[in-house]
């Protein structure tokens, strides 16, 4: 991905305000809703967005002002201070924000196969093979990855290919649950040892949405309607996190009213999913002569103030 500044049309030293108001501009022309029949225009929303993802993050922000990440927000250095990928507190990178890290940062394991006790004694108090009798041989050691996940991934537990550090894939389905921070074991599928290889910890990142956001296991979502469709009602189309679907806006519609669409939100631990919730917020044009014409002729004489007094 191409700079993120560059991507966004801002200087480095712009302000959070700058950067989001230049997202919400390049959002609107791009929107894949917008010119459906042009992929370009899809590919180039999504990078807009990533861009925008990277620089509203204040420590990912910093982190590529150092140089320490890429624009897709991958180290620029996957393999730390420049050893093989395979001594101390080494890290490498895959595809699609896919790390790891190996060696010795991780001896767990180690320690509870050298110090196991005469769990593993061989014919009856025999040596075990390993270290003297009653230790058992250790496993390798475990190895840490850092996997990001987009957020309609995340909500719809898309499954997950990654690339582990022996150069196999595997196909990764994402727990009930997911959210940043969460830790996958996948056994097996660490370093090698003499006592059989040690396991993969699998650390999950959800990225940020352009427009959904988090509440616990619902989505939030606020869905611009017109005066119109406020006053009169309609049927119009709404993004979830499983697709387009068309929604009842009520005739008499209020600003600021939510609206529910039931089971839209993330899958929680029990396997239900929680809902997406819809604020209506009612875009009023700022300059339009046949509603300056119509207000003339028109005043709403309701004394809707009074339950506050005054």
């Amino acid at each position: 991905m191409a700079d993120p500044y560059t991507l966004l049309g801002v200087p480095r030293t712009a302000d959070q305000a700058a950067i989001k108001s230049a997202y919400r501009k390049l959002a609107k022309e791009l929107h894949p809703d917008r010119d459906t029949g042009n992929p370009k225009a899809a590919e180039r929303f999504g990078e807009v967005t990533r861009a925008y993802d990277l620089l509203s993050d204040k420590d990912k922000r910093a982190q590529f002002d150092r140089g320490e990440i890429d624009g897709e927000g991958n180290p620029t250095h996957p393999f730390g201070y420049g050893g093989d990928g395979r001594g101390s507190g080494s890290r490498g990178a895959g595809p699609g924000g896919f790390e790891f890290e190996t060696g010795g940062a991780d001896f767990g394991d180690i320690f509870e196969g050298l110090f196991s006790g005469g769990r593993r004694r061989a014919g009856g108090g025999g040596f075990s093979g390993f270290g003297g009798r009653g230790q058992a041989a250790p496993k390798g050691a475990n190895v840490q990855y850092r996997l990001r996940v987009s957020f309609i991934d995340a909500a719809t537990r898309a499954q997950q290919r990654i690339t582990l550090q022996d150069g196999k894939t595997i196909d990764l389905k994402l727990p009930a649950g997911v959210e940043t921070g969460m830790q996958v074991r996948l056994t097996g599928k660490g370093e090698q040892g003499m006592g059989g290889a040690g396991d993969a910890i699998v650390t999950l990142e959800v990225d940020k949405h352009a427009f959904f956001t988090r509440d616990g296991d619902d989505v939030r979502l606020d869905l611009p309607i017109t005066l119109n469709e406020a006053a009169a009602g309609a049927k119009i189309k709404v993004p979830t996190v499983d697709g387009p679907v068309m929604l009842a806006v009520p005739a008499g519609a209020r600003a600021g009213q939510v609206l529910r669409l039931k089971d839209k939100g993330f899958t929680r631990k029990d396997g239900s999913r929680g809902v997406q919730l819809i604020t209506l917020v009612i875009d009023v044009p700022s300059d339009d002569p046949r509603l300056r014409s119509f207000l003339a002729e028109w005043t709403d004489d309701r004394a809707i103030r009074t339950q506050l007094g005054v």
